[in-house]
């Protein structure tokens, strides 16, 4: 399983031809306490860079965009319960969707953990 980065925080793991899509924990500590989590349907099509899910907090909303075309598979039914899990495992349980990768191709421009590291140092 390969881990990348993008440089809106989403971070994308890549195990054979599936994605699982979240925010990064920089992200989820910048939004504060996360109470909703608006995610796609299975069988949605979204496209690298578009709206995919929207994240609210008790400060703000912010798009979750898609870091790689493909097609929603299954969606994080844990999020609706407990949309908490986006703070305390931003990274693990608390991810936002799966997909079904379009052009494994698109993995080429993301960062990996040391470029992203140092991307949120220069922020």
């Amino acid at each position: 399983m390969t881990t990348y980065f993008t440089e809106d925080h989403e971070w994308i793991s890549v195990a054979g031809g599936t994605a699982t899509v979240g925010i990064t924990d920089y992200a989820q500590a910048q939004l504060g306490d996360i109470v909703f989590v608006d995610l796609p349907a299975p069988g949605t099509n979204v496209a690298k860079g578009a709206d995919a899910a929207v994240v609210e907090s008790v400060k703000a909303a912010s798009d979750v965009f898609a870091p790689v075309t493909g097609t929603v598979s299954e969606a994080n039914s844990a999020l609706e319960e407990d949309p908490a899990l986006v703070n305390s495992a931003p990274e693990s349980d608390g991810w936002f969707f799966k997909l079904a990768l379009a052009d494994p191709a698109e993995l080429e421009g993301l960062m990996d953990a040391a470029a992203y590291k140092a991307f949120c140092e220069g922020l």
